[in-house]
């Protein structure tokens, strides 16, 4: 008995097999509408349909605005360094005042006063020095002017502010005095507008009137029950 190969043979007359799946198909993506949702730039969770991210707010006060909160105006100008500890500390409740107002009282005001002292003993010094020393400083500058743009642009973030007049790190670097004052007035107004929308009113409760059918016994009363108790004759068994 022949047994029939399971293998089939193929020639060279044969036609090839038509292909139904022409060159590039496979590997495409597939768009399903389930996973295409909006998503939470900070978690990653998934947003509602009706989710609407929010607009940019505008500043409560202008940048030149300095006159309008004069605590502020003449504690950035004469210590600008605590003006922005408390800046950064009212921004973010963990880091205490204490080392923004260090590392800026160092990087600003140190580098302005080397920077006076250059410019006075502008003789004395070597003019390829004092040309270093004035380089330096400047990119000094621009870095703590991206430093301190870090906190506006947080700030901006947190109340959904627009970038005015212009980018938080260029404000700095132009306008840093004015910058400060202006967030120190934004975060205090905020500040004052969210406590006094979460205060609210409680009324006591009412008096309690003690009625007239409730009156406590007389202390006669009292003693003679206490001596129907004790007058007991004792009797022998």
């Amino acid at each position: 008995m022949d047994e029939r190969s399971r293998y089939v043979k193929l020639t060279k007359d044969q036609k090839p097999v038509e292909q139904d799946i022409q060159p590039g198909e496979l590997n495409q993506p597939i768009h399903v509408p389930q996973l295409a949702v909006p998503k939470c730039m900070e978690c990653g969770q998934p947003l509602p349909e009706s989710y609407a991210p929010p607009a940019d707010e505008p500043w409560m006060t202008g940048i030149f605005g300095c006159a309008e909160d004069r605590e502020s105006c003449l504690t950035g100008l004469f210590c600008p360094c605590v003006l922005f500890g408390r800046n950064v500390e009212s921004l973010n409740e963990d880091t205490p005042w204490t080392g923004p107002c260090i590392c800026h009282a160092i990087f600003i005001e140190g580098g302005i006063a080397l920077a006076t002292a250059t410019a006075i003993l502008n003789g004395v010094i070597d003019p390829g020095t004092s040309f270093l020393i004035f380089e330096g400083l400047f990119f000094t500058w621009w870095m703590c002017g991206i430093y301190t743009g870090q906190v506006r642009q947080n700030l901006q973030k947190n109340y959904h502010l627009q970038n005015s007049p212009g980018d938080p790190c260029c404000v700095h670097c132009c306008l840093h005095w004015c910058a400060l004052c202006q967030e120190h007035r934004e975060m205090k107004g905020r500040l004052s507008e969210s406590i006094s929308s979460e205060t609210t009113i409680v009324n006591p409760p009412p008096i309690q009137e003690m009625k007239s059918a409730d009156v406590k016994e007389t202390p006669e009363s009292s003693s003679a029950n206490n001596s129907d108790h004790t007058n007991l004759e004792m009797h022998a068994l």
